[in-house]
């Protein structure tokens, strides 16, 4: 397995052999990444050529040559490799937790319980699991933040939020996403709910006439997305 420096000083090779027609030299591979001694790069030279990545004459200039296909190989088992290590992480650190619909990005729209799903634990807050739930996204207004249509909210309970944050907020009956503004307009403090979608203008909940029905569900910690 190839280290990161490794890696780098192999692609370097071959991006440069590709763009010259001819390998680079010890000096310029030394220059190019800052190497203070040669004998650092033939140390690097060395060991790509032990993995079978390099092709050398060692009596010849610019003679370094990328063997493709070690590197066709080796790529396709280290992909595999991390492939399967993190399919292993997924279903060995995941934990269900319900659905309770749909949620707007959008306009608002209601939601109800509708399952589970398992979620990676990471997205878990500590010592939050029990107030945990995930929500489905209709629409497009959060596209500016990551969260398409479709996706997988994972949502913590509370009700209330810091300046910026993005929250499901109940406006009667029905629940959207936003982040979520507090501020003062007139010399009266208004909530603001802000899409991340130029398209879409902000929700405005004057506290004197409409707070009534008005209210936080939670704070978003992670998005999940099936593809």
């Amino acid at each position: 397995m190839l280290t990161p420096k490794q890696k780098a000083v192999m692609e370097f090779i071959q991006g440069f052999s590709h763009d010259k027609g001819y390998s680079p030299s010890q000096q310029e591979i030394a220059t190019h990444f800052g190497f203070k001694s040669l004998g650092t790069v033939q140390n690097y030279l060395v060991r790509l050529q032990r993995h079978g990545f390099l092709r050398k004459t060692w009596n010849g200039k610019r003679t370094t040559e990328i063997d493709a296909h070690a590197v066709e190989e080796a790529l396709k088992s280290s992909f595999q490799k991390s492939l399967i290590l993190n399919q292993t992480q997924f279903q060995t650190q995941a934990v269900p937790l319900p659905i309770l619909g749909r949620v707007a990005a959008g306009r608002p729209i209601e939601y109800s319980e509708q399952g589970e799903i398992d979620i990676p634990t990471s997205m878990i807050r500590p010592g939050k699991l029990d107030q945990s739930f995930v929500l489905r996204v209709k629409g497009d207004s959060m596209i500016g933040d990551g969260i398409l249509d479709g996706d997988y909210v994972v949502i913590q309970k509370q009700s209330v939020a810091e300046q910026g944050e993005t929250v499901v907020a109940m406006i009667g009956n029905e629940a959207t996403i936003k982040r979520y503004y507090r501020k003062t307009y007139r010399g009266h403090p208004r909530i603001e709910l802000h899409a991340a979608n130029p398209a879409y203008e902000p929700i405005l909940v004057d506290s004197l006439t409409e707070t009534h029905g008005f209210k936080i569900e939670g704070v978003l910690v992670g998005v999940v997305r099936k593809l």
